[in-house]
């Protein structure tokens, strides 16, 4: 059995990176999503790391990996994964996770300077015939990275911006007018637990006021209802 190994290479070196590891107020701007738990789940994940300053590395007590190498003025953040284990169904969602939470770590830095953001979650059952990406109406969205696009999404706000990344679960695409803000769609994992296919939202916004961001959450959220009473 293998490692799974995640790279990003953000712009900034790792002594700049560094804290976005360790400071409890840094890390909740790209990892996890806004809700009530997320500090204690920050304070349970990386409270009991073991940390290399020096070498820029932090081993979690899952085993995960992260490592920060310098790369000529850019950082590559590597998370190595341990080997999945037979009696660990949950490996391939916490892939998946690290995979979207390094890229919000990524484009947090790059686009905000790692500032405050706002996030919208939602997730549930796919509908006969859907994709994660046609359930947003994202279906004509070019498929690599840094191509432009535009679309209605389906709760109704037009966006636009480029494509940030692509992954075999999951497409990342940027929304101007929310920041520039990040929108994620994933596919989660097909595993014996899961009785049908499932779909993961994220979108975090930047730099909104407590009005602004309370109008999209809520329709968003009232597509998301609305729709979950099709089922």
């Amino acid at each position: 059995m293998n490692e799974t190994v995640i790279e990003v290479s953000i712009a900034a070196v790792p002594s700049v990176l560094w804290p976005a590891l360790r400071d409890p107020s840094l890390i909740r701007r790209w990892f996890g999503w806004d809700y009530d738990g997320l500090d204690d789940e920050i304070t349970q994940i990386y409270g009991t790391a073991v940390e290399d300053p020096d070498a820029h590395t932090l081993e979690l007590g899952n085993g995960d990996l992260f490592s920060l190498i310098d790369h000529g003025g850019r950082t590559v953040v590597r998370m190595t994964r341990p080997p999945q284990l037979p009696d660990d169904e949950w490996y391939e969602d916490v892939t998946e996770g690290w995979t979207t939470f390094l890229h919000f770590l990524k484009f947090g830095v790059e686009h905000h300077g790692l500032a405050e953001r706002r996030t919208i979650f939602l997730d549930g059952p796919l509908l006969p015939g859907e994709s994660a990406a046609s359930i947003l109406g994202l279906e004509s969205v070019p498929e690599e990275a840094g191509g432009r696009y535009n679309a209605t999404l389906a709760p109704g706000d037009y966006a636009e911006g480029v494509v940030d990344y692509v992954s075999a679960l999951q497409t990342g695409v940027t929304i101007e007018d929310l920041g520039p803000g990040l929108l994620v769609v994933a596919s989660k994992p097909t595993v014996p637990y899961r009785a049908q296919q499932e779909v993961q939202i994220i979108l975090a916004t930047y730099d909104l006021s407590a009005d602004e961001f309370d109008e999209i959450e809520h329709h968003w959220k009232q597509w998301w209802d609305g729709r979950s009473h099709q089922e």
